[in-house]
């Protein structure tokens, strides 16, 4: 998460020479090289527009946000698949692809904002048009789910775009929002206007110290998993990857790790981040998988050297701060410190 890659290599000029000899691995290898474009930064009078690729979103759920994002001057359109239901997701595959294509093409549309995850952007992902938005690019902002999208525009595209929290988590009233709810909230103001990013995260006993220089990628790994053997898999060697999850239990997680192992994305990495893995179900109480997450990750990059830090401010929790994917940043990881600085 390719109908279209035909015509999407031909728009990078990546076809210059017969299908049948430009081999899957060149093209990779020459997307992965090719320099991340940045879409423009954000100014008050500026327009976000709120659309549903996957999940289905209320617009009374909208509201709190559309009223934050409002009063820090922006103005907000709402999308046509906004109260869409078409069982769990935000009306027909037609409809969702047809409203975020719609948005990505219309000039007035500055950014656009996931309302929801869930299910369904896969779905989606190879109908959509990429043609006028790498002339015009806008800001494309979500998690979870959306980490389709994070991946597609990375690796495809050559676009940057932020992974931060969506709709749902912005908090009815303000004022009794807590700190923690603010401050990840803020942070998307933050990235949206340009503010360089500089997180500091809890140490843990687990971590592998070092610093590590490169560009953020990543995101949610059941859908990095989905994704390997497509298009839209990031090429991940020299670059940040960042790792998080929610509700799986801890063979799968495994399993997931393996997945990365042996397709060679965590080889070359320059660091790795692993964010929130939360919500673990245990399948079998019986008899235990015998493994948490930490031993999950150290038994699979035990033969490679790049720093390495747990328990990062990102993914299915309350703390989730704004990353922008695809910028370089910069990871520190000493006995007293964990930073990430975008550079």
């Amino acid at each position: 998460m390719k109908r279209n890659s035909f015509l999407q290599m031909a728009g990078m000029g990546l076809l210059s020479m017969p299908l049948m000899a430009a081999p899957l691995s060149a093209i990779a290898s020459e997307r992965s090289a090719r320099k991340i474009r940045q879409p423009r930064y954000l100014q008050p009078g500026d327009t976000i527009g709120i659309t549903c690729p996957a999940g289905f979103a209320l617009e009374e759920t909208i509201q709190p946000c559309k009223i934050i994002l409002e009063s820090w001057g922006y103005k907000v359109r709402l999308g046509e698949t906004v109260g869409k239901t078409d069982h769990t997701f935000g009306g027909t595959d037609a409809e969702r692809a047809t409203d975020f294509q719609r948005m990505m093409d219309d000039p007035e549309i500055h950014a656009i904002l996931c309302a929801t995850g869930g299910y369904g952007t896969v779905r989606i992902i190879d109908q959509l048009n990429f043609s006028y938005f790498r002339k015009h690019p806008k800001w494309i902002i979500g998690f979870s789910d959306i980490t389709v999208l994070h991946s597609h525009l990375h690796q495809v595209v050559g676009m940057a775009s932020i992974h931060a929290k969506m709709c749902g988590s912005f908090p009815k009233d303000w004022e009794q929002a807590d700190e923690i709810q603010k401050a990840t909230i803020l942070s998307i103001k933050d990235a949206l206007e340009g503010r360089k990013v500089n997180y500091p995260a809890p140490t843990a006993t687990a971590n592998r110290y070092g610093m590590a220089e490169g560009k953020i990628i990543g995101g949610n790994l059941k859908i990095l998993e989905n994704l390997n053997g497509s298009a839209s898999m990031i090429q991940t060697k020299g670059k940040i990857l960042v790792l998080e999850d929610v509700g799986e239990p801890l063979y799968n997680i495994d399993r997931m790790f393996c997945n990365l192992l042996r397709s060679g994305k965590l080889d070359q990495l320059s660091g790795l981040i692993i964010g929130g893995f939360t919500n673990i179900k245990v399948d079998n109480p019986a008899v235990p998988f015998g493994r948490d997450i930490y031993t999950i990750v150290q038994e699979k990059i035990s033969t490679f050297n790049y720093p390495v830090c747990f328990d990062f401010p990102v993914g299915h929790i309350k703390n989730n701060f704004a990353l922008k994917m695809g910028m370089p940043h910069r990871l520190t990881v000493s006995p007293e410190k964990v930073e990430l600085q975008e550079i």
